[in-house]
């Protein structure tokens, strides 16, 4: 074999079965297959691994070479891949690591989690879909002091009622907020000054139009989500039932 598989026959075994030099993938196919040295209790989790994936329609294959990094990990180990990537078609990699905590002092602790390459991650995404203009409905503007938090219970709100809402810093000049609302793609912006807060009623801008309208905080989020086509001859629109 290769001399840095004859080099990790002695420090780490298990990473020969990870060696890419095609000289030695006959040999390595001839090396014994963990899967035929499992003890019961571990063959059955993998059984029952394997059973929810196919339950759940997720189309995966048995890798009896496939070996992480770090050698912290029990039972299984996996690898999302993409076929649009080439040869670095690893998206993310993990596997469970029940027995960490312990070794590191810590209390019994199952576990699980992986590690993504965000740059393959954003590739996947692009080959599967082309990027759409981002848009969201609503950008509030926290201006003057104190008003973060105020702007923060705004925004959380809205997004609890389905609305796509960022969120801007109070340190924003207007002229800046606006920059950013337009940057973010949103269609409106909030403004959300002590004023505004003092009254419960914000100043709501329609960032294609250009029309404003100061509406109550109640009113937001149906304010938004009907386009803001806001009522006339004496009408007023109603609250949304969340409050």
């Amino acid at each position: 074999m290769c001399g840095d598989c004859q080099r990790r026959a002695e420090t780490n075994p298990l990473r020969v079965l990870d060696c890419k030099v095609p000289e030695d993938q006959p040999i390595i196919e001839s090396l014994p297959k963990i899967s035929a040295y499992l003890d019961d209790a571990c063959r059955a989790h993998f059984a029952a691994v394997r059973a929810m994936l196919d339950k759940v329609g997720v189309p995966y294959t048995v890798n009896e070479r496939m070996v992480r990094g770090l050698d912290y990990y029990t039972r299984t180990t996996f690898e999302f891949t993409h076929g649009e990537l080439g040869a670095q078609s690893a998206v993310l990699g993990g596997g469970r690591y029940d027995g960490l905590s312990e070794a590191l002092d810590g209390p019994k602790a199952p576990g699980i989690g992986f590690a993504i390459g965000e740059d393959r991650l954003i590739m996947a995404l692009q080959a599967a879909k082309p990027a759409e203009p981002l848009t969201i409905d609503a950008f509030v503007a926290p201006l003057g002091a104190n008003t973060n938090a105020e702007a923060l219970a705004i925004c959380r709100k809205l997004r609890r009622q389905g609305l796509r809402v960022d969120l801007g810093d109070e340190t924003f000049r207007l002229k800046k907020s606006f920059e950013a609302a337009e940057r973010a793609g949103a269609r409106y912006i909030i403004i959300c000054g002590e004023n505004e807060v003092a009254n419960n009623e914000f100043s709501v801008k329609n960032l294609s139009t250009g029309e404003q309208v100061s509406v109550a905080r109640a009113e937001l989020a149906f304010f938004i989500r009907n386009h803001g086509a806001k009522k006339t001859g004496g009408e007023t629109i109603e609250p949304d039932d969340q409050q």
